[in-house]
């Protein structure tokens, strides 16, 4: 935009210039040129009383006086074809003015001025002069330099008048178009300052508004998501209680640790949703390995009430990854709950922890009927569940800088294949 500004005006201001500095120039070489001629006219008119009426010596001599002072060759033709001054030929202008009329014509010397003398006994005289085109343009180039520099100096200052014009208009618009984009980004405290003209100062208050009406209903939304989630805690007390009341150990231990895994979701949603609502938070960081082998123990008593065989390769620890304990723990347990969800009692299937240079690479494969058409899409389900098992896993792993991929092994089961991302720093 700021190109297409400057571009534009001097393109105006060199059509301007040109309309007003050409037929100003022209009209300096005309006056140029009629200067000159007056001048040789008036020197040619002061011979006439001379010509008119003087004897032939006083005549010569005059002319010749003339001629040294002038500097421009002057001829007089007497009408008994006597040539006195510059030899000259007699030129159809010359023969006009002979008749009795003065004129001035163009020449391949200059300008050629003729008067026509009256009052000699013997006919009309004429006195010729000759403007050279050195002096018919004299000043003329100097003149006309000094209009192209002056045409320069319009253009360049016109140029730099509309560059910072055009500069106090696209600042503020990249400005607003930078802050739109770290808006994008999630970067809710970016703010842009109101400049330029009124209606992009307007424009950037509106901007400003907008970016802090999401700010107040994002944190209204996760304070809800807290809120709801701590309400879950009333129950799962009440479930604590009535496992604790189990009369086998067995069932008593298992129930409870499912109950205490359950809270420790319910906590992680409420400690994320705080998180993200505090712009000062940081990024998670997790143990893969850890992680995913605590989950692996659990499911694994599941696994065995179902006669399901569990294949577990974990690369040894530590394995840091850019996603939060708990975040990682849902996503390890509804992968797994696919597995036991999509596939009938009695399914094998494997989990794989792999470390590498892109970061940790977490496996889950089965021998089941394999993954039913959309399961990636959220909300998706063929078996009554949410349907958001998937969702919670892709958006997990780009949060930690990884990605998720569905596929089908070479005997029909699902893979899935979750990629996580190292930690910075």
């Amino acid at each position: 935009m700021r190109r297409r500004l400057a571009l534009l005006v001097a393109s105006v201001s060199v059509l301007t210039l040109i309309a007003f500095l050409v037929p100003l120039a022209l009209l300096v070489r005309t006056v140029a040129e009629d200067r000159a001629t007056v001048r040789a006219t008036a020197d040619a008119q002061s011979l006439v009383p001379v010509v008119g009426t003087a004897e032939l010596d006083t005549v010569r001599i005059t002319v010749e006086q003339l001629v040294a002072e002038s500097g421009r060759p002057v001829t007089v033709f007497l009408p008994d074809g006597t040539v006195l001054g510059a030899p000259a030929p007699r030129t159809p202008a010359v023969a006009l003015a002979a008749r009795g009329q003065s004129l001035t014509a163009e020449s391949d010397g200059g300008r050629e001025v003729v008067i026509a003398v009256q009052g000699r006994p013997e006919g009309a005289a004429v006195i010729r002069t000759v403007v050279p085109r050195a002096e018919l343009t004299a000043g003329v180039t100097r003149a006309w330099t000094v209009l192209a520099l002056l045409g320069a100096l319009l253009v360049v200052v016109g140029l730099v008048v509309a560059d910072r014009l055009a500069g106090s208009l696209t600042r503020p618009i990249t400005e607003l178009s930078t802050v739109s984009h770290r808006l994008a980004n999630a970067e809710l405290d970016a703010r842009v300052e109101p400049a330029g003209p009124a209606e992009l100062r307007e424009v950037a208050g509106a901007l400003n508004h907008l970016a802090g009406r999401i700010q107040v209903l994002l944190r209204e939304e996760r304070e809800q998501v807290a809120d709801l989630s701590h309400r879950l805690r009333t129950p799962l007390t009440a479930l604590r209680l009535e496992a604790e009341s189990l009369r086998d150990p067995d069932d008593a231990a298992r129930v409870t640790a499912a109950v205490d895994g359950l809270e420790r979701a319910v906590s992680g949603l409420i400690r994320e949703a705080r998180w993200r609502s505090s712009p000062a938070a940081g990024r998670a960081v997790s143990d893969a390995a850890a992680v995913v082998g605590e989950r692996v123990a659990f499911w694994s008593v599941l696994a065995e009430d179902t006669g399901r065989r569990v294949t577990l390769e974990l690369a040894s620890g530590p394995l840091p990854v850019g996603v939060a304990a708990d975040e990682l723990a849902a996503v390890v347990d509804a992968l797994l709950g696919n597995v036991f969800a999509h596939t009938p009692d009695g399914t094998p299937f494997a989990v794989q922890l792999a470390a590498d240079a892109d970061g940790v690479l977490l496996t889950v494969t089965d021998e089941g009927p394999g993954l039913p058409a959309g399961a990636a899409r959220r909300g998706s389900s063929g078996a009554g569940s949410t349907g958001l098992g998937l969702d919670i896993a892709d958006r997990a792993a780009r949060a930690g800088g990884g990605h998720l991929e569905l596929g089908t092994g070479p005997g029909g089961g699902a893979v899935v294949r979750l990629r996580l991302g190292r930690p910075p720093g």
